[in-house]
């Protein structure tokens, strides 16, 4: 059967542009649709305007700190709209970098909607059908509004709140999880009235509890709200324009902006897989596909945000250039799904690879837990508060390392060494043999010679 194009990829994000090149680069006829930004959303509303906020957060602390270092800086002044404008010019240029390369490869790229109408067909926007040998679904996920509250409508999600015109004095953000850390944490430095409201007891579900808790106090410290156990039920905007807020224990917030910040979903809905025959998950709508990112349908495909297996853009970007080795190319190894590192850019950032603690407990027999909380040697002379946490989890029968937390500066740059090591099976006596770097809080991660605990058979051993 003759096809318009070898390979048609629904969305322009990091996935689906890495996957478009490397397919045409093999040689595959590719065509690339976008409606919205190119980019998608670590490019234009994610990963990379978040961080260029988080960095102008803590100039709040450096200019603080500099005191205790014999610097007199005056008196600081943030200016929203210089951020605003700072952050637009970056993304603007990295969207097109994202265009030219993908030219550059030989992609052809349409910017407008399409959706999947059989096995082997798109249709675009203004109505145009392509047929595809193969169709890739990278079209990332959506903020999740929830239901049941009055006046929703009012509230706002991480799509909007980088371009908000007015900078918000008093933020309710609403979850807990790590957009909801990184915004609230990023938002009180910048000069906000953070209050954090949540379903759970506890930020960051699904991270080390000893981290979770690191960073709950830390926030509360720096002087983050959180209001655990609940949530809003109700949102009246006042003739000032600001936000009235009931929550569901009945007390009352006015603030400036409701920030939403629950969760995301793969935004996959109206794009006609079902009918296609693509199987999706009836929890979240992502795309069930299997160890090659193929979904029930063998033509279609799917990576990133869109399949709701590990929600990170260079995940997406591993995904999209394996399947377009194994379609157009050589072939690729298996992606290594358990030591993938990740951050939550709050301030402290906290960094994670593998297993928490509680997650090794219940695989393992035995468990050993190395643990370290320390005062880093900036606080020591800037007179700060902060403090970092380090924790690596220990099979007691292997040695091998199968978990690292930090909780501290730069936890995201160390992180993504230790995820090395770990992808090779580094033990902990392969951390003990070497040589600590001085003075630097890394250092701790290769000096932590004696066990914080250990466990056996998920009990504590004396």
């Amino acid at each position: 059967m003759a096809f318009d194009v070898d390979f048609f990829v629904i969305g322009a994000g990091s996935g689906g542009v890495r996957a478009a090149r490397i397919a045409a680069g093999h040689g595959a006829t590719t065509v690339v649709a976008e409606e919205s930004r190119i980019g998608g959303t670590c490019v234009i509303r994610g990963c990379v305007p978040k961080k260029l906020y988080v960095i102008a957060s803590r100039f709040a602390d450096d200019f603080r700190d500099a005191a205790g270092f014999g610097w007199d800086v005056g008196e600081p002044k943030f200016d929203w709209p210089t951020l605003v404008a700072a952050k637009e010019k970056e993304i603007s240029r990295l969207s097109d970098a994202y265009r030219q390369n993908l030219a550059r490869s030989g992609a052809k790229l349409i910017e407008q909607r399409a959706s999947v109408v059989d096995p082997h067909r798109v249709r675009l926007a203004d109505g145009r059908e392509i047929s595809a040998r193969h169709i890739l679904i990278a079209c990332g996920s959506w903020p999740v509004r929830p239901t049941g509250i009055e006046g929703i409508d009012h509230a706002i999600t991480s799509n909007e709140v980088f371009d908000l015109p007015v900078f918000p004095r008093r933020l309710l953000v609403i979850g807990g999880g790590y957009i909801a850390v990184e915004f609230a944490s990023l938002f009180e430095r910048l000069g906000s009235e953070v209050t954090m409201a949540l379903r759970g007891a506890n930020l960051l579900r699904g991270f080390d509890d000893d981290m979770r808790n690191g960073m709950r106090d830390a926030m509360a410290k720096a002087g983050v709200t959180h209001r655990f156990g609940c949530l809003p039920t109700a949102i009246e905007k006042k003739p000032d324009g600001a936000l009235r807020v009931t929550l569901s224990d009945e007390s009352v917030l006015d603030v400036d902006q409701v920030l939403l910040a629950t969760g995301r979903n793969p935004n996959t809905k109206n794009l006609g897989l079902e009918a296609a025959g693509v199987e999706l998950s009836a929890a979240h709508g992502a795309v069930k596909v299997d160890e090659n990112s193929t979904s029930t349908v063998p033509s279609i495909h799917a990576i990133g945000d869109a399949t709701h297996r590990v929600d990170l853009t260079p995940v997406a970007i591993r995904e999209g250039h394996a399947l377009a080795d194994r379609l157009f190319g050589p072939g690729a190894p298996p992606i290594r799904y358990d030591t993938i590192g990740s951050t939550v850019f709050g301030t402290p950032e906290l960094g994670a690879v593998g297993l928490t603690e509680r997650e090794a407990l219940e695989r393992f027999k035995k468990v050993d837990i190395y643990r370290t909380d320390f005062r880093p040697l900036k606080a020591t002379v800037s007179g700060g508060a902060e403090r970092t946490i380090m924790k690596l989890v220990v099979d007691g029968l292997t040695q091998r390392v199968v978990g690292a937390h930090i909780l501290g500066s730069d936890a995201a740059e160390m992180i993504q060494l230790i995820a090395v090591a770990m992808t090779m099976g580094a033990t902990k006596a392969d951390f003990d043999a070497t040589v600590a770097v001085h003075p630097t809080a890394a250092e701790e991660l290769v000096t932590m010679r004696s066990a914080h605990a250990r466990f056996e058979d998920g009990m504590e051993i004396p």
